[in-house]
């Protein structure tokens, strides 16, 4: 039985990713930041073969802490920086768990021989800072793919900026160490969205999907989205949890970066189907999949269905 570790795996996205090694025969390893708060991660015991889940307490920067955690593992799933849209400091919150914890899983995965495969879930602000706005020299209406230049700006939300940062971080890795004995992959979601498989009320995407469905502005970029409408590209958790499972288990992926995207929806429409109603507008396809399709075998469920989940 192969050991997978998941950083981040009582997550929004973590959860679903830790079930679904789970059901393939996996033994999974999840981390937490703080293992006596058994109410992160006790719905991951309520899952099938969670005799065979274990879980282990890790701070991303502390290199001991993260030795420990992938010394026996086979794989290893990054998805542990934080998503968070309201901060009081960048630095300590976003900054440095995102871009030096990025640079001490890279140091120590190096130096770990068990491990055969690494897939870090960046974002799509690896390819657009702006995201849901578009890059500059873009319209709302131009396409993204893997063959885009990725577009940073100085001002755009500083985790947007930590996750460019990481990405760029990756790819500088990968060309400075040709001769690895492990491949990473990494995947860039957009807008996650659709069902959770916990109560927790800490995941910046459930609580966006309730701002979206009561059409509630916690601050004032939520705001900024309804008073522009601004169009979201979106993506359901499950299809990521399956993206993430087959770049971790398909071999020759290795320096890859996936988009995974479904369609994009004005925040209105949004709404809408939150509450069960039909959209007033066609979807648009802006981030493109098709790589993600054809090499991971991924179809992507529309929209409609992922915000019928989450409002049922």
């Amino acid at each position: 039985m192969k050991k997978v570790g998941i950083i981040g795996g009582s997550g929004f996205i973590g959860s679903h990713i830790t079930k679904r090694f789970l059901d393939n025969g996996f033994e999974v390893k999840v981390s937490s930041t703080n293992i006596s708060k058994q109410e992160k991660y006790q719905h991951l015991m309520e899952l099938n073969y969670s005799d065979h889940l274990y879980i282990s307490e890790l701070n991303v920067e502390d290199e001991k802490q993260l030795k420990d955690f992938v010394k026996d593992c086979d794989i290893i799933i990054h998805g542990g920086t934080p998503f968070q849209l309201d901060f009081k400091d960048a630095q300590s919150e976003l900054y440095n768990p995102t871009i030096k914890g990025t640079h001490n899983f890279l140091k120590v995965v190096k130096e770990t021989p068990t491990v055969e495969k690494v897939v870090l879930i960046a974002s799509v602000a690896a390819w657009n800072t702006n995201f849901p706005m578009p890059a500059e020299g873009k319209t709302p209406a131009d396409t993204y793919s893997e063959s885009d230049t990725p577009f940073m700006s100085d001002e755009s939300h500083p985790y947007a900026l930590a996750k460019f940062i990481a990405n760029q971080s990756v790819n500088e890795y990968i060309i400075d160490n040709p001769n690895l004995d492990f491949e990473i992959t990494s995947v860039s979601p957009v807008m996650v969205m659709g069902k959770s498989l916990s109560n927790r009320e800490d995941s910046t995407s459930t609580g966006l999907q309730f701002s979206f469905k009561n059409k509630i502005a916690p601050n004032l970029v939520i705001q900024m989205f309804y008073d522009k409408d601004v169009d979201f590209a979106i993506v359901n958790v499950k299809d990521v949890a399956e993206g993430v499972y087959k770049a971790a288990t398909i071999s020759g992926l290795h320096g890859k970066n996936y988009l995974l995207s479904s369609e994009t929806y004005s925040v209105s429409d949004i709404s809408a189907m939150l509450n069960n109603k039909k959209p007033k507008n066609q979807p648009k396809i802006i981030y493109q999949s098709q790589m993600a399709e054809r090499e991971l075998g991924l179809p992507f469920q529309s929209v409609e269905a992922t915000l019928n989940q989450y409002a049922n």
